[in-house]
């Protein structure tokens, strides 16, 4: 009998040590880091815009310092027209890759210029090299142990007849939200967010969230604009706000970067 309640002992032993073991072996939360650096790549829908004096366009990163407080700086490297793959063969990705530290931020929002199926610089199926270009992007950031946190696209504002806004990115958002699901990214649903936004404001006022101008109406579009992808400085602002408010719920701690009002 004694034999038996030595070896029921040594069993408990040994099970409460692995549970110690398996406790001490949990991942603690990331540190908040001060003066933390916010990397943005991606298209014109993030971009700084020349002329900001004169020029109404906005893109929602050149907005988001306003939103941040002096721990964060944002480093916008967004650029006009650019692909996950046009901005790995010009070599931008590799000068945003070399200079992150740990900490970082890297915000990713491409797909719509990947859609481009004529232009072969800047096309990418969607399943394949868009896909591995994300996984590039996530990989190499946490290599130099930066955060990197994906996004879906802004949608255009593309209202039908029946005033249904119609969606015009396939499925690139999708990737996008399979590659975070996979590689446990942060992933901000900005197509969702975009898209809620638009509907509030309806088929006419959702006009004000772009560029929409009649000729003569200011000096930098004399011969007026229409243009349903791009952002005014108010779709920028309401863009901006979203993904902040979003990166707060999605980012333990990220508020200590966020302006108090």
């Amino acid at each position: 009998m004694s034999h038996y309640r030595i070896i029921l002992v040594l069993v408990i032993i040994l099970f409460q040590s692995c549970n110690n073991t398996t406790e001490t072996k949990k991942e603690e939360p990331a540190k908040t880091v001060e003066n933390v650096s916010i990397y943005t790549i991606g298209d014109s829908t993030m971009s700084d815009k020349v002329n900001p004096d004169e020029n109404p366009e906005r893109g929602w990163c050149q907005l988001l310092p306003t939103l941040l407080n002096d721990k964060a700086t944002v480093k916008n490297h967004a650029v006009n027209g650019r692909s996950t793959r046009s901005f790995i063969t010009e070599g931008r990705w590799d000068s945003v890759q070399k200079q992150l530290k740990k900490g970082d931020y890297v915000f990713i929002q491409f797909g719509h210029n990947d859609q481009k199926i004529t232009n072969p610089q800047r096309f990418t199926n969607p399943h394949t090299a868009y896909r591995h270009n994300l996984i590039k992007f996530v990989e190499e950031a946490r290599a130099k142990e930066a955060i990197p946190v994906l996004f879906s696209s802004i949608v255009r504002r593309n209202f039908n007849a029946d005033s249904t806004l119609v969606d015009t990115h396939g499925v690139y958002p999708l990737e996008t939200r399979l590659v975070a699901q996979e590689y446990d990214v942060p992933f901000v649903d900005l197509q969702y967010l975009t898209e809620t936004l638009e509907e509030s404001y309806g088929v006419e006022g959702s006009k004000k969230l772009h560029l929409h101008f009649a000729p003569g109406e200011i000096a930098y579009f004399p011969e007026g604009k229409e243009d349903n992808t791009h952002l005014s400085v108010l779709g920028a602002t309401e863009v901006a706000t979203l993904a902040v408010a979003e990166l707060v719920e999605k980012i333990e701690s990220f508020n200590v970067y966020v302006k108090k009002d």
